[in-house]
């Protein structure tokens, strides 16, 4: 392995590609550092119990932390949501679609039209955000930059507020596409790993002061017999995920014969390959969001009352959607996964699309006609291996909140054994190693992941 390395930084165009990812990452983790100028705290408990959740929790899929409060406050969640509803508006909305199949040029029009939709809602939602977070916490703003005589920000600081936010996912946005020019690697999905690896000293740390030499007890502490656990599990869960996240139905095809001259044409077998998470994470991502919503919802609404009945009412079931410890939590969860994956994947995969594309490179699938009869059994074996792969999802997504109520590991801790974070680091650093994989091949070498 240390002489494939060697040989990676031997490449001048590798080396140069290698380089300029990690500067221009180093240069998100300092601007993730820089906090608004109207700010001098974090948004912490005094924000709401039920918020400061929805923030840790928002804080592992969008690369930033809101708690914090920093230039980059918003991450690059804006630009996500935006090329979400170009890609669900693909689907339904036939301009949308026409623009997709124009290739090159109309993928340009529709990463311009995604650029404008995220200023759009970085505006939207830093203005939100202004409104609804730092001013439920008055001890994070200066008192200077309050509007005198009132608990009201400035307008003229607000402003100033929304469009640093604004600017600072612009540039992340801009970061993200230098290095799917200039770098390597997909730029947006390595700020995401980038952010989700960065929390890994601080999930250590709070290990490490939980540890004791002594055998784990009902103190809560963690002993030698929880850590041998914890790294067993932890490597089940990474070898499953690596295993789900490669797997594949390989559908057999055949190309037509056809003659041109006196030779013959065609009539080999290849395959064709079906992921079995055809989804990705973005169900996770989908279900937990939605499932954030009610505890924040319910714990607003217990505010309203002033009968102690129903204050307790509106706040046990805020915190049995806030603590994702209740069984309701985990049933909606699993319940949501696996409605989000058969969604997603309608929306990603078109067996009708894939059936006449098949049928206009004169490919077919031995036994079944091109046209209808394919596309219907390729919509039959996609349902059923999304059923595999939701259910492994649901497994993956429930693994942090088992780690965290039956070994009493903190959440910070247990988000390393399984969902968003941990599917989206493997998947990243496949897709890293596969870029690499393609320079080192180019030039005779061998792979990372060959003997």
């Amino acid at each position: 392995m240390i002489e494939k390395l060697r040989v990676i930084f031997t490449i001048p165009e590798l080396r140069q590609k290698i380089v300029l990812t990690l500067a221009l990452l180093a240069v998100y983790r300092v601007g993730y550092q820089i906090r608004l100028p109207m700010v001098r705290g974090s948004v912490g408990a005094s924000a709401g119990n039920e918020m400061n959740t929805f923030l840790e929790k928002f804080s592992v899929f969008a690369a930033t932390d809101l708690r914090q409060i920093t230039i980059f406050g918003l991450g690059i969640m804006p630009y996500i949501s935006a090329s979400i509803v170009f890609q669900l508006l693909g689907s339904v909305w036939k301009p949308i679609e026409q623009l997709r199949k124009e290739g090159q040029t109309g993928m340009k029009k529709i990463n311009e039209y995604t650029r404008y939709l995220t200023v759009f809602l970085c505006i939207i939602q830093s203005w939100v955000f202004l409104k609804y977070v730092i001013m439920a916490d008055p001890n994070a703003v200066a008192p200077q930059f309050y509007a005198s005589g009132t608990q009201t920000l400035h307008f003229g600081w607000q402003l100033t507020a929304v469009a640093i936010m604004t600017c600072g996912t612009v540039f992340l946005m801009w970061l993200g596409e230098q290095i799917d020019e200039y770098g390597i690697g997909n730029g947006i999905s390595l700020l995401i790993m980038a952010s989700i690896l960065a929390q890994m000293p601080k999930a250590l740390y709070e290990l490490r002061q939980n540890m004791t030499t002594e055998l784990s007890g009902s103190s809560g502490a963690i002993g030698p017999d929880k850590l041998i656990v914890l790294a067993a599990l932890f490597v089940a869960v990474v070898f499953g995920v690596v295993f789900i996240t490669l797997g594949q139905r390989r559908i057999q095809t055949q190309s037509a014969k056809h003659v041109r001259g006196r030779r013959v044409y065609g009539g080999t077998k290849q395959y064709l390959p079906l992921r079995l998470n055809q989804a990705g994470v973005m169900p996770i991502i989908f279900a937990s969001s939605l499932l954030m919503l009610p505890g924040l919802l319910f714990g607003v609404i217990a505010t309203w009352f002033q009968n102690k009945t129903a204050i307790e009412f509106f706040t046990a079931l805020g915190n049995a959607f806030t603590n994702g410890q209740s069984l309701t939590y985990i049933v909606l969860y699993v319940l949501l996964i696996f409605f989000f994956c058969y969604f997603w994947t309608s929306i990603t995969f078109n067996p009708k699309e894939m059936s006449e594309n098949l049928k206009d490179h004169g490919t077919f699938i031995p036994g079944y006609r091109p046209g209808k009869r394919t596309a219907d059994y390729l919509e039959k074996v996609m349902v059923r291996i999304t059923y595999v792969g939701a259910a492994f999802l649901s497994v993956v997504a429930i693994v942090p909140i088992v780690v965290n109520l039956q070994l009493g590991v903190p959440f910070s801790v247990a988000s390393f054994y399984g969902g968003t974070g941990l599917l989206i680091a493997v998947s990243v650093a496949f897709d890293l190693i596969q870029k690499i994989d393609n320079h080192l091949l180019m030039r005779n070498y061998r792979g990372l992941l060959e003997a």
